[in-house]
């Protein structure tokens, strides 16, 4: 008897360690249920309901194989190998299968379950499934993990080129085990269930999963470059809820994205081209979760960047959490994120470099509350964008690169439909108001719209000021 345990992989297809596992004979599944784990993780409500409910849709797909799948609960990681060990006993199971994560936590209980499981005679098998690469095969020329982008994505292009990596076999049909599958639960406590609006725009399973890639690999990737940036328009292909879970892989994906354009990495569709480019900047990131650890224990990236006097500012920060800072790009993004659990990936950058440039509020502030909220919530990707855009981390924007609400907000939501779709209270402005109502509306601006909270002018300054005044990095270097 062997068994796969489940986590970040809820799929069927091109699954590795779930088809390594079945070629060894009788198979069953196993999922955790972690709910304090996934408190202190900041796992969104939404989020957890998302695997509930992709994890429904596996049990039945796992059933039509006769591939029991088991649902146990360990309140954190820490009981995960006495859980498993357990398991393990009862049905005497030979091996253990798991598909790799990446965090540090991640790595130390696989570590502790592989202890636990080799102590019992149980032997532990791990596979490369969520990445292209393994962490550690993509260094420098000096053998240390790339810090910036642009320098990884020309290695891994080289290594894709020459090795592209393949789909895997579904597993087949297996004889009937003494056992059935236990049933999902419909909830966890602690946890919400977010409305059923928000849980009607992300439909479970791989079916869907493999329709937003269709779809969007024949009708829209070709235009993927020129329409990303505009948060009004469906330019991107609202898959990363789906990758985050697992519920498709990075290898479909990139599959998909290179049947559109005839096999071509870096020529022919400039769409293709740059939707590869974001597959690997989630890759990037996961490989600096690994390569700098420090990142998973809520440090920055770039050590100086820690001596930053960011403001305690609590109102400011439940303005900015509440969409009421009076910027209406910003309120609209962060009212997009309330109500559906997503934001469009340039607002993301655009509501961050406020947070941490024009507030000077901690970056980690805005990464634990978009955690809190995403349905694609991943550890790696969230982290590295925050750090990003707070100048705080790899391949980083200057600390003086800005972005303006009002010059960001005139450029790609240049009509205002998309703050006129989340804020209904601005739809009677025009085009050109729409942008900031504040000097639209004279002395008292717009009726039931917030004044700005911040002056961006100042508050740039007074950010410029705070990142000036850091200690050369080279000091850092060697204190450290």
């Amino acid at each position: 008897m062997h068994l796969i345990w489940l986590r970040t992989d809820l799929r069927l297809h091109d699954n590795t360690a779930l088809a390594a596992a079945s070629q060894r004979g009788p198979l069953a599944a196993v999922y955790l249920i972690t709910p304090e784990q996934w408190l202190a993780h900041d796992d969104a409500a939404c989020k957890v309901d998302f695997w509930l409910r992709n994890l429904q849709c596996l049990s039945q797909a796992l059933g039509t194989l006769n591939i029991p799948l088991l649902i146990r609960t360990a309140p954190t990681w820490d009981q995960a190998p006495a859980v498993l060990s357990t398991l393990c006993q009862e049905l005497s199971v030979e091996s253990v299968h798991i598909n790799e994560e990446y965090g540090i936590h991640e790595s130390r209980r696989d570590q502790a379950v592989a202890q636990a499981l080799e102590a019992c005679g149980v032997t532990f098998h791990r596979y490369l499934d969520q990445l292209f690469f393994q962490p550690g095969s993509v260094l420098t020329k000096t053998g240390t993990y790339f810090q910036v982008f642009s320098q990884f994505r020309k290695v891994c292009y080289s290594r894709l080129h020459s090795a592209l990596p393949r789909l895997v076999a579904t597993p087949k049909a297996q004889q009937k085990l003494p056992f059935a599958s236990d049933p999902i639960p419909h909830s966890v406590p602690g946890f919400e269930t977010p409305s059923d609006s928000l849980r009607a725009l992300w439909p479970a399973g791989e079916d869907e999963a493999r329709r937003r890639l269709d779809t969007f690999a024949d009708q829209q990737i070709g235009y993927y470059k020129d329409e990303r940036d505009y948060p009004a328009k469906p330019g991107t292909s609202q898959l990363s809820a789906y990758l985050a879970a697992g519920v498709v892989s990075p290898r479909q994906c990139l599959h998909t994205a290179l049947q559109s354009n005839s096999g071509e990495f870096e020529t022919g569709n400039v769409g293709a081209v740059t939707w590869i480019n974001e597959l690997l900047w989630r890759e990037f990131y996961k490989h600096i979760l690994v390569g700098y650890p420090r990142v998973s224990r809520h440090r920055a990236f770039r050590p100086a960047t820690e001596a930053v006097a960011w403001r305690h500012a609590p109102e400011d920060l439940a303005a900015w959490q509440e969409a009421r800072t009076g910027l209406p790009i910003i309120d609209a993004a962060m009212r997009q994120l309330l109500e559906t659990g997503w934001m469009h990936n340039r607002l993301r950058m655009v509501v961050a470099m406020f947070l941490t440039k024009n507030l000077l509020i901690d970056w980690r502030e805005g990464e634990r509350f978009f955690m809190r909220h995403l349905i694609d919530g991943d550890l790696a990707a969230n982290n590295g964008g925050w750090q990003w855009s707070s100048s705080t981390g790899t391949d980083s924007a200057p600390y003086f690169r800005i972005f303006s609400p009002l010059s960001q907000s005139e450029k790609f939501d240049s009509e205002g439909v998309f703050i006129k779709r989340w804020l209904p209270q601005l739809a009677a402005l025009n085009k050109k108001d729409v942008h900031n109502p504040e000097a639209a509306g004279g002395l008292f601006g717009v009726a039931d719209y917030p004044r700005s909270i911040v002056d961006l002018k100042k508050s740039r300054e007074r950010a410029l000021a705070a990142f000036r005044s850091l200690p050369s990095r080279q000091a850092v270097a060697e204190h450290e």
